[in-house]
């Protein structure tokens, strides 16, 4: 009985230990998702995330304000915008910029997306003040403007930390992580007046890229 009960508690002991160990392993490698942007902006303390429908486009005037005081924080931060098209597509094509280094794979991204929306409807209609699967309907539609639900669906498809510095006065810093899953990678957005995103990174690690063609909505 003694051998017996000495046998458990060591096992016992090596099973914590492991479990210790694999904690460890994962905060380590939870803390490196962070990369360059993320150390740039360790002093800032996210906003919870609150996934919602697109509801409010600000008028020009408030637009111009919300996108220069964006400027301004990259500008203290040392980040830099890559810039994508405001075709409706904006935040397909920054997620795909930010996971394959190409906004081009925006489609694939959008399909992706509106698989997790439809194959976990629980976990998202209730965010949704319309017709689920009208809205599932237009959001598989290129050029449907990406939304805060589709942001959630995106981190949890993609097992994605996914990180906005924003334009908005009192929501500076705004992060959503996957639900029940622990977050594989980090995608870092800019996010400006409810209206465009794109792709950031360290201003010394950008990648120079060509321009998209289609010029932004507010110019």
């Amino acid at each position: 009985m003694g051998e017996s009960s000495s046998s458990t508690s060591r096992s016992s002991q090596n099973d914590t230990e492991d479990d210790r160990m694999i904690a460890v392993v994962l905060s380590e490698e939870y803390a490196k998702l962070d990369g360059a942007v993320g150390t740039r902006l360790s002093n800032l303390a996210p906003v919870p995330h609150v996934p919602r429908i697109n509801s409010f486009i600000p008028n020009i005037s408030d637009a111009r304000m919300d996108h220069q005081r964006l400027l301004d924080r990259l500008k203290i931060y040392g980040l830099r915008e890559l810039i994508v098209s405001g075709d409706g597509n904006c935040q397909f094509r920054a997620i795909s910029d930010q996971l394959y280094k190409s906004p081009e794979h925006h489609k694939y991204v959008r399909r992706e997306i509106v698989k997790q929306l439809k194959d976990h409807r629980s976990l998202y209609e209730y965010y949704v003040p319309m017709k689920y699967t009208q809205y599932c309907k237009e959001m598989a539609n290129s050029g449907e403007w990406g939304d805060h639900v589709t942001l959630q669906a995106a981190a949890d498809k993609f097992a994605a930390k996914i990180c906005l510095l924003t334009s908005f006065r009192d929501t500076c810093f705004v992060e959503i992580t996957p639900l029940n899953r622990v977050p594989k990678c980090a995608l870092w957005l800019s996010f400006w007046s409810e209206v465009h995103y794109n792709s950031l990174y360290a201003f010394q690690g950008a990648p120079v890229r060509h321009k998209p063609n289609k010029k932004h909505w507010l110019f």
